[in-house]
């Protein structure tokens, strides 16, 4: 996507024939060269931006082998929940930012 400065949840398309886990685990071999364990369904949410109609799911994982390194982006960080407000977010994460904060931020 083309949010410039803005922080998005690693991820991507989902290809012909996988499912968005299948995806997901894909796509963070590809992008973070990590391995994960993909958990249960966080969010779906749709937005349109200017460039596209997205649907995003986010789920929870566990980092099974490896440790992030940049391949195509910018930046990663591993941000504790309770400051997950401390960044520019897409507007397509925002709502899995707000579900994770009330569930796991007293």
């Amino acid at each position: 996507m083309a949010l410039p400065g803005m922080w998005e949840f690693p991820g991507g398309k989902v290809e012909p024939g996988e499912t968005p886990q299948q995806a997901l685990r894909r796509e963070i071999k590809e992008e973070l060269l990590c391995t994960i364990e993909v958990g249960e369904l966080i969010e779906t949410t749709r937005h349109t931006y200017e460039f596209a109609d997205i649907t995003l799911r986010t789920f929870r994982a566990v980092l099974v082998s490896g440790e992030p390194q940049l391949s195509e982006h910018a930046e990663v960080r591993w941000i504790p929940v309770a400051e997950l407000d401390s960044v520019d977010w897409a507007p397509a994460d925002v709502p899995t930012v707000r579900q994770l904060m009330r569930e796991l931020c007293p």
